[in-house]
């Protein structure tokens, strides 16, 4: 019987019935069209983290574990099933409301990556991790699958302070790195952009082997209100074409481009 598909925002198409692989709305719907979290909790102690918010949890309970969801493989295998039986060969991220390479328990992630290839899923991890995701190169296909990794700065000390728990910046580049040379397509998210030079700087030191750049601005803090976002735009525009990358702005950002600007929403991210 074929799946009900549900169009979502005009970004995402998801089945009818599926908990565990979703279409993700809103502003996390620009980032991928299906989803799926295997944890509750991060660990990464970002303190923008806008999840414990939306997931009713106080920031102190999301910050100190990561807990695998009941019985999520089982329900995964189950809405991996009528996705391969719809015919969607989508890349599933992993994940928006959780980190599948938090410092805490990854006991689900490779057997999570493992299901999705198995019923004809592409995937793309976005991670902090940095890395720890390199224990799970091998399950990558260069022409289905993505790595990204969120950055906010080159600084350590600048991310000890604002995501105390994750992996440090040159970590997370090395993990870009060896997953760009192993032939596996690549990007960055430059969400939350806190510090606008740097997230130029980002894009200058790490374009060569970045496939993709994801570009938003901070939301719930009290710089969102004080940041010019039209010269952060600007300049981010200048460097995107001067370095001649592919990038995709998002809809915080679509107001201060100018008229006709190509801002591809869905963009192939494999090679």
């Amino acid at each position: 019987m074929q799946e009900q598909l549900v169009q979502i925002d005009n970004q995402g198409v998801g089945i009818k019935g599926c908990t565990h692989i979703y279409a993700p709305s809103g502003q996390a719907g620009e980032y991928a069209p299906l989803a799926a979290n295997p944890y509750r909790g991060c660990g990464h102690c970002c303190s923008y983290c806008y999840v414990p918010a939306v997931l009713r949890i106080t920031r102190e309970e999301f910050d100190s574990c990561a807990i695998p969801r009941e019985d999520f493989l089982r329900k995964l295998t189950r809405d991996a099933r009528k996705y391969r039986d719809a015919d969607t060969q989508e890349q599933v991220l992993l994940s928006f409301t959780t980190d599948v390479y938090n410092p805490f328990n990854t006991s689900l992630t490779r057997p999570t990556i493992e299901i999705l290839t198995a019923h004809g899923l592409g995937f793309c991890v976005l991670t902090k991790g940095g890395t720890r995701a390199l224990t799970d190169l091998d399950l990558y296909l260069p022409t289905r699958d993505a790595f990204a990794a969120t950055l906010t700065s080159l600084d350590d000390s600048f991310s000890r302070k604002w995501e105390r728990g994750a992996a440090l910046p040159g970590d997370r580049i090395e993990a870009l790195k060896q997953f760009h040379d192993a032939g596996i397509f690549t990007w960055v998210s430059l969400e939350p952009t806190i510090n606008c030079d740097s997230s130029i700087e980002i894009v200058r030191a790490t374009h060569s082997f970045v496939d993709l750049y994801k570009i938003g601005r901070v939301n719930y803090l009290p710089i969102t209100r004080t940041t010019d976002w039209q010269h952060y735009t600007n300049r981010m525009v200048d460097v995107c074409e001067e370095l001649d990358v592919r990038h995709y702005f998002k809809n915080d950002l679509q107001a201060y481009l100018p008229d006709g600007y190509q801002n591809v929403l869905r963009q192939v991210q494999h090679n």
